[in-house]
């Protein structure tokens, strides 16, 4: 291929990589690729391994079926192969030379890079391990096979049918246990006997005829000090062999038995020597270490964490030695901080700097006796003792007069720790890790959180260019927040970005608003916060991954115990020790005691860690145990803040008890703390089955009678659009019935009385006339009432009565009361006033009687509306203020409003202007606050009559305009007399000022 094209080629396929050493996968940068089926995969594993060879389509087919091939074998091969090349080269058009899968005579070849293919890999550290062997760096050599062997997933070419497979699958296999021999045996030979048995142990056990482990297996009991195991190795072999295949032992196998009977000193590694000396047996100069990694150059912000650790790093005493542990999520930048500080503190380091990835996030996490190899030689030890505690040992000794700064990064746990701490010295210790390793003892632990948004900014500036940035601020920002503030993603972004001229900020700012695709846009090259994020998650048990997942069904800002109690399914207990183990490795934030959260990108890994297990059995079951427990909850709440409420009794029924009550108080407060894990669940759950939607629809019902928050309408609102469509395609009128109750009253709050009217009749079609529940006199009593706003009080009166009737049936007396106080308005809209007063009384003794707080308040509002309309203004602020008093007691703001809004003009009609612009002020910023328009134009109205008394006209008028416009906007009766006094007021003079 001419050199142009084979460049071509490695630009198109640079970011391409496949894995045959397990299951075979392939990826594109991060992204997985779907391979298809096995057939399809069994072609692409013969074309990879034939390394760019032509594969003739015969022995494709042979390998892929034998000597039976279906009738259409060719057909499907071709077939095979078109999609293969689709999925390898998604944007190929015209044939080119430079293509991956091409067409080659009577075949095909694909054509990668040798490092876009795992087993290459291996290959070439195997072999450079061999070199190594050979000229005698046995530690450079068990390095290479022990990467080399890291590289394998499993068993190779998991699931790919054929017989070149199961041929290819062999061969591996066989390439891996060489690999693994030959490990072990340079283990042995730089002293890791001890550290090797349990391995060749597994290894033979597995293997049971292959002698060579079993020769290494008795090599390094007999170095252990185990003698008499390792001649039982000899004598179980040799019995197996005589068994299995009629065979004594090998000569290898038998020389090392016969050497351990003579106690061959051979057999033991040389006596160790702590003097370096050269070929020519000279003293080679001691050397200060100085391994620390390059500082970045842009390094910014965390000016109080640097200058703390430069303090408590710096200031040794040569009695004990300093460590310091920075902890924090995957991505915060701690090894960063950490070679950053390190460079900074180097000059108090005159004996030098040590440094180590102790790989504690990765599957394979750093043995401290090979760091304790490596460091010993380091600091002048020509050879390393055997043990693990001999060479702890020796270091200590070593560092005891010496000042040297040692740098662990990535460490796993404090175990992997301890043996790299040097004893009394003034040398200082600086550990990285994603744990928080509390059990470290006399530890400095520090918390890496973070950037704050000026530091973020920094960073992204200092990459990016600050033109850039200050041309677009807010986009900038929403970068970085949309980042987490975590140091990497930001670099990552900013990278993309600078290598991208044509994009501006904003482009960047958009695609990172997408959540789903938010993780895969932060990945550069072999950067990528999803794979930072993995390496933490895959450190953690099963049952911890389990809780890290399901956690995360809840988009809440953060989780109480009991909600996390209730969607891993165990007890409290147990969900706390799984919750805070979380929080120490770093996967959960817990800032509150007893209260968990996510980082924002992490909540996003653990959601798509759902979508990839796609456990939607476990994930419902978890979501239904919470659901079921807030269902319990709001029922208690309800009935704590109003003991006769009988609209709970048309829920379902929750197998949970939920938390319970001491009072209104108390239940107030938890729906104040809790409202957002109530809303977030609720989203949660309306997509789901059935089984998730009806209890999700009931939190709906509850609270809205429970939260008068208007800042959370339009989340609901969604909510209930998503519910309404998820129920009507499942055909399930019991929850249409209940979502258009939550949604006309979600409507009606809003001011939006003719939606509100129609979903009010649609719940009450969907429900059947002959439905006597406390449900359908509840939707029938809200349609009275809008008919009532909406002036029709004529056609609200055969709801009133039904509702009555049903409510009457079930024994609900404080309904009856409500609906009492609601006939009285009718009676007086139709202008019926000695029966508006009447039932409007009646109301009032029936609530007092019930010793229902909640029922007297409104009973009384009802009453103090209908006397001032009656002619009876005194009388009815003295209800008004009781009714305020109550609802006050009770916390009930919006009613507090609505009855200041009422009180102000009794106040006027008595004589009392100044008072009652009070009142009308006080109505005004509570419906303000809780954007409630009609409480807002009652406010308005009463305020603007107050101020035109009180000489103020222009600021009257301006406020009677106010409510003139919202009544019109919501289109009730208010509007009309409004008019007909701002109309006044412009033809009649200005008063003159108050005296």
């Amino acid at each position: 291929m001419p050199s142009g094209d084979l460049m071509e080629l490695q630009g198109k396929s640079h970011a391409l990589r496949f894995q045959v050493l397990g299951p075979v996968q392939a990826w594109r940068g991060e992204q997985p690729l779907s391979l298809g089926s096995p057939q399809q995969q069994a072609v692409l594993v013969a074309l990879l391994l034939n390394h760019g060879r032509p594969v003739a389509t015969q022995d494709l087919v042979d390998g892929l079926w034998g000597d039976r091939p279906p009738p259409q074998a060719v057909a499907a091969l071709r077939t095979y192969v078109s999609r293969l090349r689709t999925v390898i080269e998604p944007h190929r058009e015209v044939r080119t030379p430079a293509e991956l899968l091409v067409s080659v005579s009577d075949g095909y070849a694909l054509r990668i890079p040798p490092e876009a293919l795992d087993l290459a890999a291996f290959e070439n550290e195997f072999a450079s391990a061999a070199t190594a062997k050979t000229s005698g760096d046995f530690r450079e050599s068990h390095r290479l096979l022990a990467s080399a062997l890291s590289r394998w997933a499993g068993r190779p070419l998991a699931g790919i049918p054929g017989p070149y497979a199961e041929a290819q699958r062999m061969r591996l296999t066989e390439r891996q246990i060489s690999a693994a021999e030959e490990r072990c045996a340079a283990a042995l030979e730089i002293g890791l006997h001890s550290e090797t048995v349990a391995e060749l142990s597994s290894l033979a056990a597995e293997h049971p005829l292959r002698e060579r482990l079993r020769e290494l297996l008795m090599l390094a009991l007999y170095r252990c000090g185990r003698q008499a195991e390792a001649l039982g190795v000899y004598s179980d072999t040799r019995k197996l062999l005589i068994e299995e295949l009629g065979v004594e032992p090998g000569a290898g196998l038998g020389s090392v038995h016969s050497r351990i009977l003579a106690g061959d000193p051979a057999l033991m590694p040389a006596p160790a020597s702590f003097a370096r000396v050269n070929a020519a047996d000279e003293a080679v100069p001691f050397v200060p270490p100085a391994q620390l990694p390059a500082d970045v150059s842009d390094f910014s912000g965390r000016t109080e964490l640097v200058s703390e650790l430069q303090s408590v790093l710096g200031s040794g005493s040569g009695q004990a030695v300093v460590v310091t542990s920075l902890a924090g999520i995957g991505g915060v930048g701690k090894t960063t901080l950490a070679v950053h500080v390190a460079h900074r503190l180097r000059s108090e380091f005159p004996d030098g700097q040590l440094y180590t990835d102790l790989r504690g996030a990765g599957a394979s996490p750093a043995d401290p006796a090979v760091v304790l190899g490596d460091f010993l030689y380091a600091l002048g030890a020509a050879e390393t003792p055997d043990t693990l505690e001999q060479r702890s040992a020796l270091y200590r000794s070593l560092l005891a007069d010496r000042r040297m700064l040692i740098l662990l990064d990535n460490a796993k746990d404090a175990e992997q720790l301890k043996p790299l701490i040097p004893g009394v010295s003034s040398s200082a210790v600086l550990v990285t890790s994603r744990s928080r390793l509390a059990e470290l003892p006399g530890a400095h632990l520090v918390d890496v959180e973070e950037l704050t948004p000026a530091e973020a900014l920094a960073l992204f500036s200092a990459i990016v260019g600050e033109q850039r940035v200050a041309a677009e601020p807010e986009a900038s920002l929403a970068v970085v927040r949309a980042c987490g503030l975590l140091p990497l993603a930001v670099r990552i972004a900013a990278a993309r970005l600078a290598s991208r001229p044509r994009w501006s900020v904003s482009d960047l700012a958009r695609r990172l608003a997408d959540q789903r695709r938010r993780l895969s846009e932060l990945q550069l090259g072999n950067l990528a916060v999803e794979t930072t994020i993995g390496l933490g998650y895959g450190q953690l048990k099963t049952e911890e991954a389990r809780a890290f997942r399901l956690l995360s069904l809840i988009d809440a800002p953060d989780l109480p115990l009991s909600a996390v109690t209730d969607l891993l399914g165990v007890s409290e207990d147990a969900a706390e020790q799984l919750a805070e183990a979380l929080v120490e490795a770093n996967m959960l934030e817990c800032f509150t005691p007893g209260r968990y959260r996510y980082h924002d990108l992490l909540r996003l890994f653990a959601q798509r860690q759902n979508e990839k297990l796609r456990d939607t059995t476990a994930q419902h079951a978890a979501l239904l145990r919470l659901l079921d427990s807030l269902v319990a909850t709001m029922r208690n709440a309800a009935q704590a803040i109003e003991p006769d409420d009988v609209l709970t009794e048309s829920l379902h029924q929750p197998v949970s008890t939920g938390c319970s009550f001491s009072g209104g108080d108390a239940a107030r407060n938890w729906l104040r703390s809790e409202l957002a894990l109530v809303l977030s669940s609720i989203e949660a759950a309306v997509q789901g089955p059935l089984q998730l939607l009806r209890p999700a629809v009931d939190l709906l019902i509850v609270l809205n009678g429970l939260v008068e928050d208007p800042t959370h309408g339009q989340r609901i609102r969604v909510a209930l659009d998503t519910a309404d469509a998820n129920a009507r395609s499942n055909s399930d009128n019991a929850a249409l019935a209940r979502i258009q109750l939550a949604l006309g009253f979600l409507q009606h709050v809003a001011g939006e009385y003719h939606n509100a009217e129609l979903s009010f009749r649609r719940s009450l079609d969907l429900q059947g006339k002959d439905d006597q529940t406390h449900l359908r006199a509840n939707v029938a009593n809200l349609l009275a009432v809008v008919l009532s706003l909406a002036d029709r009080p004529a056609e609200a009166l055969p709801f009133l009565a039904e509702a009555r009737l049903v409510s009457r049936s079930l024994g609900a007396r404080i309904s009856e009361a409500r609906l009492l106080g609601n006939l009285a308005r009718a009676h007086l809209d139709l202008g019926q006033h000695d029966e508006a007063v009447s039932s409007a009384q009646a109301a009032v003794e029936a609530a007092r009687s019930s010793g229902n707080t909640p029922c007297l308040a409104d009973t009384l509002y009802q009453l103090g509306v209908v006397l001032r309309s009656t002619g009876s203004p005194g009388e009815a602020a003295a209800q008004l203020r009781e009714a305020h008093r109550l609802y006050q007691s009770d916390q009930r703001r919006i009613w507090e409003g609505y009855s200041l809004a009422r009180l102000a003009p009794c106040l006027l009609a008595d004589g009392q202007p100044p008072e009652a612009a009070e009142a009308a002020e006080e109505a005004l910023a509570i419906a303000q606050e809780l954007d409630a328009a009609y409480c807002q134009g009652l406010a308005n109205a009463a305020l603007g009559e107050a101020l035109l008394e009180l000489g103020q006209p222009a600021r009257g008028l301006a406020c009677l305009q106010e409510a003139h416009s919202i009544f019109t906007r919501l289109g009730v009766p208010e509007a009309l007399p409004l008019r007909d006094l701002i109309e006044q007021q412009h033809t009649e003079p200005s008063a003159p000022p108050a005296p």
